[in-house]
């Protein structure tokens, strides 16, 4: 029965998702057209894109951030949660105002300007110091200036992983109110439950088996709030208009900055004792402290790296699983029609295969953090360990 509706929700799922793919690709048709006039007078260039449906556009459209939300569609109606832009510059001061003023970067407002990709292609500038989706400081000719101006808007990222937080804190609380009620010998009930044997697992083999000593109970707290954050925004991200957060390098990378703080704080003498003094001879050690140096460095590295990775390409997949329908159905109706079934199939497939990775990839990152702070511990590679 749990198959069955498990496999119900995830076909849903992807109507859904479908649906809104759709949606977006002719919405962002339909403000090229009105917004974009001078894209008719490029449209001979190389590389321009000249209508139609263009994969590449839609789906980094979806998987980037954005300073607004887009949630759904109704019919062609476009629903968007427009976010706070919030800009600091040192001549100006602080500017607060929001996201639906730059018309979906058709429009500058106060002197600033929301970058897209024919904003570049009318002013002619450099794709790599402009990037799409930033914010920038603008001229009354809608020229960019060299102003220097600080971004803490509150992107559609961002409003997700607080929204993850907001969650994550509801859903501990709920845990501990039940402990708080039953007591700890009472059999748990309802989400208790379902929460219960997951905490145990992770403190039992994941923190106690790598954390030496008493030292796991100080850490265990934070390497279950690494996991269930991950988990929770891994699992968001596979909604239909959601945001892709995990799917972000910025995201991962402070993720793992966090944990390479944790890492530091948790080594001893005896740790740092191995990196610049190995036991090995004099001539092999000039070679050996850089590398086990480096090694230091790589370890958080290799965590952003792996959860952006894996959960960037598995959000790409499915949305390149979709793009088919719109490929095909641009070639022949008929044929679009026609693959839909086959990318609802594959679809089912990849959405239960990510769902898998996201546990997995949440458990691999907390669970090498546990290991990198035990290591820190004991030294990494103690003689006694051989």
């Amino acid at each position: 029965m749990l198959k069955h509706s498990l496999i119900a929700l995830l076909l849903a799922l992807n109507i859904i998702g479908v649906s809104s793919f759709a949606h977006a690709q002719s919405h962002e048709e339909k403000e090229t057209h009105n917004g974009s006039q001078h894209a008719l007078a490029t449209a001979e260039e190389p590389g321009e894109h000249k209508g139609g449906f263009d994969a590449k556009e839609v789906i980094l459209g979806h998987v980037k951030d954005a300073h607004d939300w887009h949630l759904v569609d109704f019919g062609e109606t476009p629903v968007t949660l427009p976010l706070p832009v919030i800009i600091y510059n040192k001549e100006r001061g602080l500017s607060v105002f929001s996201s639906s003023r730059f018309h979906h970067g058709h429009a500058a407002f106060d002197g600033y300007r929301l970058v897209n990709s024919h904003y570049l292609h009318e002013k002619g500038l450099d794709p790599v110091k402009y990037m799409d989706g930033k914010v920038i400081a603008v001229d009354e000719n809608d020229n960019p200036t060299e102003a220097e101006i600080y971004d803490f808007s509150m992107t559609k990222n961002i409003t997700s992983m607080l929204l993850a937080a907001v969650l994550l804190v509801i859903l501990m609380l709920n845990v501990a109110k039940a402990y708080r009620i039953r007591g700890s010998k009472q059999a748990p009930k309802g989400f208790q439950s379902l929460m219960e044997p997951v905490i145990i697992f992770m403190r039992d083999e994941v923190v106690k088996p790598n954390i030496p000593g008493k030292h796991y109970e100080r850490f265990t707290p934070f390497i279950l709030t690494i996991f269930f954050f991950i988990l929770i925004n891994n699992l968001l991200g596979l909604l239909p208009g959601s945001a892709n957060v995990t799917g972000n390098l910025a995201v991962t990378a402070a993720l793992a900055i966090i944990s390479f703080i944790a890492i530091l704080l948790s080594s001893n003498k005896h740790f740092w004792g191995h990196i610049f003094n190995p036991p090995v001879p004099f001539g092999v050690k000039l070679i050996l402290a850089p590398v086990e140096l480096i090694g230091v460095f790589t370890k958080p590295i290799s965590l952003m790296i792996r959860l952006f990775a894996n959960m960037l390409a598995g959000h790409i997949i499915i949305l390149s699983i979709i793009s088919l329908v719109f490929i095909f159905g641009a070639m022949n109706r008929f044929a679009g029609y026609g693959f839909l079934p086959v990318t609802i199939v594959f679809n089912i497939v990849m959405m239960m295969l990510e769902v898998l990775v996201a546990f997995i990839q949440a458990f691999i990152f907390a669970n090498l953090t546990a290991v990198f702070i035990g290591q820190a511990m004991e030294g990494a590679h103690d003689e006694h360990h051989h």
